[in-house]
């Protein structure tokens, strides 16, 4: 269960890494461990293998990107071409039975792994919301109120806000990409109902996080793979990180509690 903080400052018993880094905390606590296309640097990315090893290794959050087959079913891959013959085709273009076994829908996801993590998706097919949506619910155990959607467009997001008032919507982008700024920026976002803000790891401070937690919106940081990066993005107050390596995710994690 993610509880989250009722006040902002400095993170009791940091521990000496914390200390260095000058931490404060989170809106999540414990912020989460999100494992990148599962636990790819250590088993094929976006398996079911991927996934279950993980939730195995400690990762309290799953990542993925979703389409939509030509059927409607969500399905889990990065690019959204499968090879057929010597072609390479859309996913949207086949139907799920059609793709590789070692394309995993969302359904079976859900069937292989529970529901008991964070689930966060980026929605690579704007058209696949109400299908995942459906499938999260289907899943039962308020998978959906675990459920983080990733997209670029934070209107695209804001449109999507009526949908289920329980998903939690993530505006996935650049510090540079934002328009008038990241204070107007945490304003539109806290109006549109937008619970997050997703940044490389390179754009945040310790500055920034206070902005965007005194809009009271999230702060996740991604491309997190070495543990100098995961210091930096945990103590800086982040309230999720995105690793391909979830041993070294775990371990930074668990300096937040000595």
């Amino acid at each position: 269960m993610l509880r989250r903080r009722t006040g902002l400052g400095p993170r009791p018993g940091g521990g000496a890494a914390a200390r260095q880094y000058g931490a404060v905390d989170a809106l999540l606590c414990p912020p989460i461990g999100f494992a990148h296309r599962g636990a790819r640097a250590h088993a094929p990315q976006n398996t079911i293998e991927a996934f279950r090893l993980a939730l195995k290794l400690g990762a309290t959050g799953l990542e993925s990107d979703v389409w939509l087959s030509a059927d409607e079913v969500p399905v889990l891959d990065h690019d959204g071409f499968v090879k057929v013959g010597l072609r390479r085709r859309p996913i949207r273009s086949l139907p799920a039975s059609e793709l590789p076994p070692s394309i995993p829908t969302l359904e079976e996801l859900y069937a292989e792994c529970g529901t008991g993590f964070q689930l966060s998706l980026d929605v690579k097919d704007p058209g696949a919301t109400p299908a995942v949506l459906a499938v999260a619910g289907a899943a039962g155990d308020d998978a959906v109120g675990r459920l983080w959607l990733c997209h670029p467009d934070w209107q695209q997001l804001a449109e999507w806000r009526g949908l289920d008032r329980r998903v939690r919507l993530v505006d996935s982008t650049r510090l540079r990409r934002m328009r008038g700024g990241p204070e107007r920026r945490a304003a539109d976002l806290a109006a549109a109902g937008v619970d997050a803000v997703n940044l490389h790891h390179s754009d945040w401070t310790l500055g920034l996080t206070t902005l965007f937690h005194r809009f009271e919106r999230y702060c996740f940081g991604w491309d997190a793979q070495f543990e100098r990066v995961l210091l930096h993005l945990l103590n800086a107050g982040v309230d999720g990180v995105y690793s391909d390596h979830v041993d070294r995710m775990v371990d930074a994690l668990a300096t937040l509690d000595r």
